[in-house]
């Protein structure tokens, strides 16, 4: 589950980067993650919450 999420959020900022690129979307990547760090660390937070432990004893 790890890896796939690591492979959707690499999808979708490249896609961001590509719209951005054609300008297609006119938002700047620093103003964006200025304002929206904090969900970043809340969404790291819950994916280190489910994910289930790997050492077993």
């Amino acid at each position: 589950m790890r890896g796939n999420i690591a492979a959707i959020v690499l999808i979708l900022a490249g896609g961001f980067m590509l719209l951005n690129n054609l300008g297609v979307i006119d938002i700047s990547l620093r103003e964006l993650l200025r304002t929206w760090w904090p969900l970043i660390l809340i969404a790291v937070g819950i994916g280190l919450f489910f994910t289930p432990d790997r050492i077993k004893k």
